[in-house]
């Protein structure tokens, strides 16, 4: 039974702890369960949980955990535990001041004034602190969008980057291609000069040998010197 809680102290449903912890209304609820199931207390109405500051400091505390939500949910049960057994569970009656309260209207209108004024600067310093709270979490609100967008940023650097050297790899490929290409062909070209040289040569060889050989046929056959020297430009 939750016997921490201070006299006058403020209650908060599941959408306002959510405000101020800075978490969804359901992750709220999933916390709650979570803490519930490692042996921590709630203020309950019904069904539904009922928040004060230190249970808003437990979701806080999960919000920020790094590490796994049941083994923080166990520490936060546990020091509530240890915190309920140091809490004075005694009832203890109030005094009876009503005999001392004095009689003059006088002193009675002081003393209401400054309870008023107490209760006044209470307000207001309520007032300051929800003020400072909401602002923080503004400021919180701001600080995630800001991590958002500069982790975006970074992933779009990174994947244009990432393009970029894919585009200039696709380039080095293609120059690579037609350089390979380019060379292929003037190998196919040189090897077909060389071809036409070659057979250029051959037919050359062939001419001279023919003639070489009618040269030595004349010479061998010495006929009319007309006739042998006609031999000679035959075919």
């Amino acid at each position: 039974m939750r016997n921490d809680i201070q006299p006058y102290e403020r209650s908060f449903t599941s959408k306002e702890a959510s405000e101020i912890a800075g978490i969804a209304t359901p992750t709220v609820r999933k916390y709650g369960q979570i803490l519930e199931r490692n042996g921590y207390e709630f203020l309950k109405e019904g069904d539904r949980r009922i928040f004060v500051q230190s249970d808003i400091d437990a979701l806080i505390a999960l919000r920020d955990t790094d590490n796994p939500l049941d083994d923080t949910a166990k520490v936060l049960a546990d020091a509530q535990k240890e915190r309920l057994k140091g809490t004075n569970t005694t009832d203890i009656s109030p005094v009876d001041t009503y005999h001392q309260l004095p009689s003059d209207p006088d002193q009675l209108k002081e003393i209401l004034s400054y309870l008023a004024n107490e209760v006044a600067a209470s307000r207001e310093m309520s007032a300051a602190v929800m003020n400072e709270m909401n602002q923080l979490k503004t400021q919180f609100t701001r600080l995630k969008q800001d991590h958002h967008d500069l982790s975006s940023n970074i992933s779009n650097s990174a994947q244009k980057t990432q393009r970029k050297i894919d585009q200039l790899s696709e380039q080095q490929k293609s120059q690579y291609e037609t350089m390979i290409e380019e060379e292929r062909e003037k190998n196919e070209y040189l090897q077909s000069e060389i071809q036409k040289l070659r057979e250029e040569q051959q037919r050359q060889w062939r001419s001279q040998e023919d003639y070489n050989k009618r040269l030595e046929e004349a010479i061998q056959r010495p006929k009319d010197k007309w006739d042998w020297l006609l031999s000679l430009f035959r075919k």
